[in-house]
């Protein structure tokens, strides 16, 4: 296992979405907006993860809004995402390494939970 850095969070971004994409629930959603552009993508994440665990980085953008804007969310891709994140980000950082990740990935799908649902359902 490994301590979050700048280096080790591509690491488990590459993972976390690597699932993602393989998964029933949550690869078709993600196909439907980055079907072939996922090169272009993946530098955002470990930009936007690198800010929010590190509080570095160069990451800017409006991530509610963008997620808003998505059509078909259920309260199943929350639990979904959720769960995978929690699986990588311990298979990555170790159990007591990871907590700080899987707290901020809560307040995140808290946060779009709210925005699609007007309340907390994981």
């Amino acid at each position: 296992m490994t301590s979050i850095t700048a280096a080790s969070i591509p690491v488990m971004v590459d993972a976390f979405y690597a699932r993602v994409r393989d998964d029933a629930v949550l690869g078709p959603v993600f196909a439907s907006k980055l079907e072939g552009k996922w090169d272009q993508h993946m530098p955002r994440m470990y930009a936007f993860w690198t800010k929010v665990l590190l509080g570095t980085g160069e990451f800017e953008g409006n991530v509610f809004a963008k997620h808003m804007a998505l059509n078909g969310i259920g309260k199943q891709h929350f639990v979904r995402w959720l769960a995978l994140f929690r699986m990588t980000a311990i298979e990555v950082f170790g159990i007591e390494q990871s907590a700080a990740a899987i707290q901020v990935a809560e307040r995140i799908a808290g946060s779009l939970q709210l925005g699609f649902f007007g309340e907390i359902h994981v």
